[in-house]
């Protein structure tokens, strides 16, 4: 292990340990009581398993064979989530064959952030992630169960199916995906014509062709987003089959990982592996997350949700700790928008498999941890394949195998070796300074944009931009600045539609730059971006201090966010509010109202914006 990484691990160790223990004693407590069938009364257990099978309900009854529960985020407006619609029928027939039982424990909520992007939905996309722990807590509070297969793939459902499922940390736990959907329009092309649409150069009827070929089939979208990092953080946490990340929904080889998660599963339940998700989630395996994401230029959006994460384990990270691991980690792939190549290609070139090779061999992982596979974390090194084999009687079946990476890239576009990276640093950056603290991810900005300074223009809503770039108002060197988008004002929504007008602005040779305690995701690009600003501008955070022509210093080589402001004039101003209109916008309509007490208690992003502390 690098030195480096060592020791900021031993640091969130200590800083962790009250909470930890207390969270593993409760674990425990948990773990020392008999099996759910023998310690229940006889009409709880009549109720738990009357809708099974005859023989089934003898089975975990009388027979005490492991009863697993599945919580399932499917729906068919996720197109990533479409394809889980099937895998009860396929999970229950396989637990079957090994002996066991299978009940869906409970669906969770799983809302596309595609669908609701720039729309008020968009203000309930942050919340949903501890909605989707608490339903994963109602599910699982049945206590019926000796494990649970985790179904989910996105933003949200990833993150807070795993909050949920260390609150039951005492159950060993299997998390199943279902992979990407084939490559259709490239992101690039889709990209361009996004900002051919913005700049008015092409009109709805051909951006909706483009999108539509973009998006055209079951699974996950094709950019490295929050989605496709959630699974690549998974593979790295040793909470997936190996290798089960990024495969089509419908290749053959999906559902032989798919019945490789139940006997996974099934082996961890019994006692000779006996592994809690509780347990297995430690310290080490959290900073190996941390630096899958930084090693492959992730997702923003897990600077907050493994905070949450870690919190739910009884451990505390910040993002001093992202930056400080982003200094020891290379950056090894390039996935859009941090380089050309959609996630399929990544595949083909690795994928997550080569990345945590190679994070091991350079010392950058923990490598002693705990997984759900019986290989350790070495296992998540190698690729599966369908391998043909003999079943009794002669029956030809097929089995899964696993095989090693070539030394040198398959892709040297797409992949890198740990020696040879695309960065010897990940990418992200902590700016701290008058203006609070943010991050800002750099693998996909140019290196002559790591560093903008000019006068600032603040929004208060992603509409007002829209309306001044449409006016020409910002043709010229700016900080723009949106604010009042964090968890308190709205529920901290993902900024998405501002990409394409700032990338034009870009294009047109300023130096442009945005401010934002609002969101932005993997999505994100080659615009340099500060956001996450904390505390937030409602919040009284110093962003609500900024005025127009201030100028504002973005600078992510000495780690900066200023306003160029005298020191005495910055301490005496005011901070600017939202009116009353402003505020019930945000409050009312689409189910927002339902949300209000959780605008009104959730901590800050950097503090994983937990409504549940």
């Amino acid at each position: 292990m690098k030195h480096r990484i060592t020791e900021l691990t031993h640091r969130i160790r200590e800083r962790s340990a009250p909470q930890r223990s207390a969270y593993l004693a409760r674990l425990q407590r948990l773990m020392d009581r008999p099996p759910g069938a023998q310690r229940m009364g006889c009409a709880n257990v009549a109720h738990a398993f009357a809708a099974l099978p005859g023989d089934q309900r003898l089975r975990v009854v009388a027979e005490r064979a492991p009863n697993l529960a599945v919580v399932t985020a499917y729906n068919d407006m996720l197109s990533a989530h479409q394809p889980y619609e099937g895998y009860p029928a396929l999970i229950r027939d396989e637990a079957q064959r090994h002996g066991a039982t299978v009940q869906v424990a409970g669906g969770v909520p799983a809302m596309c952030d595609g669908v609701t992007q720039g729309l008020p939905g968009m203000e309930l996309s942050l919340f949903s992630r501890d909605s989707i722990a608490q339903a994963t807590a109602v599910a699982l509070t049945h206590d019926v169960f000796d494990g649970a297969l985790l179904l989910g793939v996105c933003d949200k459902i990833v993150p807070g199916l795993l909050i949920g499922a260390l609150h039951f940390g005492h159950l060993p736990c299997v998390f199943v995906p279902a992979g990407p959907m084939g490559s259709g329009l490239s992101n690039g092309d889709k990209s361009k014509v996004r900002e051919q649409f913005a700049q008015g150069l092409v009109g709805r009827e051909q951006l909706l062709a483009a999108e539509q070929a973009a998006y055209h089939g079951p699974g996950t979208c094709t950019f490295y987003g929050t989605a496709n990092s959630n699974q690549m953080l998974l593979e790295a946490m040793g909470l997936h089959v190996p290798g089960a990340a990024f495969v089509h929904p419908h290749a053959g080889l999906r559902e032989a990982l798919t019945r490789e998660a139940v006997a996974t599963l099934l082996g961890i339940t019994r006692r000779a592996r006996y592994t809690p998700i509780g347990q297995l989630v430690d310290e080490r395996v959290i900073v190996n997350a941390m630096a899958a994401l930084l090693a492959t230029g992730g997702s923003t959006n897990h600077l907050i949700h493994w905070v949450a994460v870690a919190r739910a384990a009884g451990i505390t990270i910040d993002w001093s700790d992202f930056a400080d691991l982003s200094a020891e980690v290379p950056l090894l792939a390039r996935v859009y928008p941090n380089g050309s190549a959609d996630v399929n290609q990544f595949q083909a070139a690795g994928g997550p498999g080569w990345v945590l090779r190679e994070l091991l061999q350079a010392g950058c992982l923990h490598g002693d941890v705990a997984t759900v596979s019986a290989g350790g974390l070495a296992a998540y090194g190698q690729v599966p394949r369908l391998a043909t084999g003999a079943a009794a009687g002669n029956a030809p079946h097929r089995t899964l195998d696993w095989e090693t990476l070539p030394a040198d890239p398959i892709d040297a576009s797409i992949v890198r070796t740990a020696v040879a990276p695309f960065s010897p640093s990940g990418g992200l950056r902590l700016l701290t300074g008058n203006l609070g603290r943010s991050v800002i991810k750099i693998s996909a900005v140019p290196d002559d944009r790591h560093v903008i300074e000019a006068p600032a223009r603040v929004f208060s809503s992603q509409e007002a931009l829209h309306r001044a770039f449409q006016a020409g108002e910002l043709d010229r060197d700016v900080v723009v600045v949106v604010r009042f988008q964090g968890p308190q004002a709205n529920g901290m929504p993902e900024l998405h539609k501002l990409t394409p007008p700032l990338a034009v602005l870009q294009g047109k040779g300023f130096r442009v730059a945005l401010v934002t305690d609002g969101r932005m995701s993997g999505a994100s690009g080659r615009v340099p971006a500060a956001i996450h600003v904390s505390p937030e501008a409602l919040a009284g955070g110093p962003l609500a201090k900024l005025r127009d022509g201030d100028v504002v210093r973005v600078d992510a080589e000495a780690g900066t966010l200023a306003a160029l402001v005298d020191a005495a004039e910055w301490a005496a101003r005011e901070h600017a509010t939202l009116s009353p209109e402003q505020a019930e916008e945000h409050a009312f309509g689409l189910g927002r109202e339902l949300f209000g007490g959780m605008r009104r208690t959730v901590h800050s992003a950097e503090e994983g914006a937990i409504t549940w502390l």
